[in-house]
């Protein structure tokens, strides 16, 4: 089989080039064999109490971010979680973030250079019976997906709509206790989207952030769907969204659940709703198996780790033996 992929190799590679001059003025170079864009004995970003940055050397910092941002935006998928941790630290950078990104982040580019994303168009293997729908007639009455009614004609074959979302509660800032949002959304086998967040308010229990991860993997979602009609796209099948919490997928799925949070009302019915008009439906994913989870959480420490963690759902090349796809670039 055949697909296609883009690569950011090049544009990697020149920008390695451009920070070891800076390295060299600072009688340092690029850390050999870097498996993690982080350091393993790297605390975290919050937690860094190294002086500040001066001016130049603190714009330097965000001129670092910005293109390690672009990679991203790009396919990097594998270090969005580390780049977004670094960022949330933009406005008041310290030497321990610049050397971070300098010491570590450039050197696993150097050596993980290579990285492509492969937009694979076969079908998944979706287990249709995992994500069944429930009546929900009595609560949101007739409820019907809006069909924007000036889009295109649909042309082509229906494709399957698929999405993973998971939240790490009160771990994605260690100070403010903020969780962090991971969603993964591939059309057919196809990754088109990629977020690594930080929520903006605190929750109390993993029930709360899990419900604002799907809130706003679902919102996401429903945009996607609006734009692929307008292109002329058929979107008739549902958007299959695979979680790990299981509290949240029954309140989802089962009209007889009740919510006992009032501050999670807007997740909770806007969620439900979707699901009432059939614009998605939600199934459980073992939390070892949800690719949101592994790639979008947390700094992992090991290559091997990443390795494992099948990192190549999503990305090739990442490992220099990891080549089993006819692709064109």
């Amino acid at each position: 089989m055949e697909a296609w992929a883009a690569s950011t190799s090049q544009y990697v590679q020149e920008s390695v080039k451009n920070v070891e001059p800076h390295l060299d003025k600072l009688n340092m170079m690029l850390k050999k064999g870097a498996t993690t864009p982080l350091s393993p004995e790297y605390p975290r970003p919050e937690l860094d109490v190294s002086p500040e940055l001066d001016p130049e050397d603190a714009a330097y910092y965000q001129s670092l971010i910005v293109i390690l941002r672009w990679m991203i935006e790009m396919g990097r998928v594998d270090m969005c979680c580390e780049i977004s941790m670094m960022s949330s630290c933009i406005a008041l950078p310290r030497e321990g973030h610049l050397q971070q990104l300098l010491y570590h982040v450039f050197a696993y580019l150097k050596v993980y250079h290579k990285a492509r994303i492969v937009f694979d168009p076969s079908y998944p293997d979706v287990n249709f019976d995992d994500y069944g729908r429930k009546d929900r007639a009595k609560m949101y009455g007739d409820a019907k997906e809006e069909i924007p009614p000036n889009c295109l004609e649909s042309l082509g074959k229906e494709f399957t709509m698929r999405a993973f979302v998971d939240s790490d509660h009160a771990a994605g800032d260690l100070t403010r206790r903020r969780s962090r949002t991971g969603c993964l959304v591939c059309l057919n086998i196809a990754l088109i989207y990629w977020l690594s967040k930080k929520q903006t308010a605190i929750e109390t229990s993993s029930f709360g952030s899990e419900f604002i991860a799907m809130k706003q993997c679902c919102e996401y979602i429903r945009g996607l769907r609006y734009k692929l009609r307008m292109m002329g796209m058929p979107v008739t099948n549902p958007t299959f969204i695979s979680g790990d919490n299981q509290s949240v997928l029954w309140n989802t799925s089962v009209p007889e659940s009740t919510l006992k949070k009032k501050s999670n009302s807007i997740a909770y019915h806007y969620v439900r709703e979707g699901a009432a008009r059939d614009e998605w439906r939600t199934a459980y994913i073992p939390t070892g198996d949800n690719p949101s989870g592994f790639l979008l959480m947390k700094a992992l420490h090991s290559g091997q780790n990443r390795k494992s963690r099948k990192v190549r759902f999503i990305l090739y090349d990442v490992y220099p033996e990891s080549d089993d796809k006819s692709v064109k670039e």
